[in-house]
């Protein structure tokens, strides 16, 4: 374990399977629970990402929003967030949260955190 300077706060998290290659189409996404949380996970060109499913703006459903040039766009009210880091594609000042996505073998799993413990 590296060693932390009191006060440093240690992320902890788990790889959970949201769903197996090939189940999504190309530009398409999907709700997953994971750890508690509503996560839209989608493939497009051949790449998983995973952001909140809710838009802050009237809490729609992102993962049935359409998908253009890595932005998922509300289906709602048509905010728009870019897929890579969860940033409101029009206003950088809104931001929902981003997971990390791998596929091991034919899974797709997204890093979770966990909450996080302050080291003495």
């Amino acid at each position: 374990m590296a060693d932390n300077q009191q006060g440093d706060e240690v992320k902890a998290g788990t790889w959970r399977t949201a769903c197996r290659v090939g189940e999504l189409a190309d530009g398409e996404g999907k709700t997953v629970t994971l750890s508690g949380k509503l996560i839209a996970v989608f493939h497009t060109r051949g790449q998983y990402q995973a952001i909140d499913d809710t838009c802050p703006h009237m809490g729609a459903s992102l993962s049935g929003g359409y998908v253009e040039e890595g932005i998922v766009t509300c289906p709602w009210h048509a905010w728009r967030f870019r897929l890579c880091d969860g940033l409101w594609a029009d206003n950088p000042r809104i931001k929902i949260g981003s997971y990390p996505v791998r596929v091991e073998g034919d899974v797709v799993q997204v890093f979770i955190e966990e909450p996080t413990a302050k080291t003495t």
